[in-house]
């Protein structure tokens, strides 16, 4: 049973969990509650217009320590310390248990959750995301990129590179390099998180509660064979959603076919 307690917030506000500072939004009512996770360099404004499944839905995103509303903190973190921080988050909103997901890094955090609180996850949502720690052959492409970032800043050049990665071909992808030239990229401890991270493919046969996968088709981050990996791991996957014409980030530029994807997923696995 998906339960809900204490009294929704809605709007957006900035929460003290497990020590930091974390921004988030909340379209409250009674609806299942939905935990969306951002991807890298992003924020929870990516997803504005997942708030379109309510009120079936009670749609709640937040900004990860270093993005958007929530600043960075003073030490280091994990995926593992993210998801202590969604499932803080699901405390003080007063959520038992709730579908949880995300995008990319997003994504990361979602799995973590449902490994380290498998009574409070109640489904996923994995948006162009994976298992695995990060490729060894796109670690060198990173670090490049990530110095350039360093040294020089947001220049345009290099925005324009990670938004091309991250959002696509799509118009979100000059909005996004201009957000990022005025409020640069995060480095330091988001980056380390990302770099860092731990492969947990070997547990994944541990999430047993239905996993919902969607996938851009033209994904340059993490491309569709590695996603399907995943999938292989999971015990309760329900096939690869492709999102035709999509980048790494679905949900931002093609959000009718995802909105329709996961209410679909919702209303089949009829949680209560």
């Amino acid at each position: 049973m998906v339960r809900q307690g204490g009294k929704p917030l809605s709007g957006t506000t900035t929460v003290e969990l497990r020590g930091r500072a974390i921004a988030f939004s909340d379209t409250g009512g009674t609806g299942t509650p939905v935990i969306l996770a951002h991807g890298f360099a992003l924020d929870s404004t990516m997803f504005a217009s997942q708030q379109a499944l309510a009120p079936n839905c009670r749609v709640i995103a937040w900004d990860a320590p270093g993005h958007g509303e929530s600043p960075v903190g003073e030490s280091g973190f994990s995926f593992w310390d993210l998801a202590e921080i969604q499932l803080a988050l699901m405390d003080v909103l007063g959520i038992d248990r709730a579908v949880v997901g995300g995008v990319s890094q997003g994504g990361f955090i979602a799995l973590r959750t449902a490994l380290s609180a498998p009574d409070r996850v109640a489904a996923l949502v994995l948006i162009d995301t994976e298992a695995k720690s990060l490729d060894p052959r796109d670690a060198e492409g990173y670090d490049e990129l990530f110095s350039a970032i360093a040294s020089r800043g947001p220049a345009p050049d290099l925005v324009a590179a990670l938004a091309g990665q991250i959002i696509g071909d799509h118009p979100a992808a000059q909005t996004w390099a201009q957000t990022w030239s005025q409020r640069g990229i995060p480095l330091g401890a988001p980056v380390e998180c990302l770099l860092q991270r731990d492969d947990i493919t070997g547990r994944l046969s541990e999430i047993a509660v239905p996993a919902l996968l969607i996938a851009g088709e033209l994904d340059q981050s993490i491309p569709i064979d590695r996603q399907e990996d995943m999938r292989k791991h999971l015990a309760s996957p329900t096939g690869m959603n492709i999102i035709a014409g999509a980048g790494h980030s679905p949900p931002l530029t093609h959000p009718a076919p995802v909105n329709a994807r996961i209410a679909d997923f919702l209303q089949r696995i009829r949680l209560e």
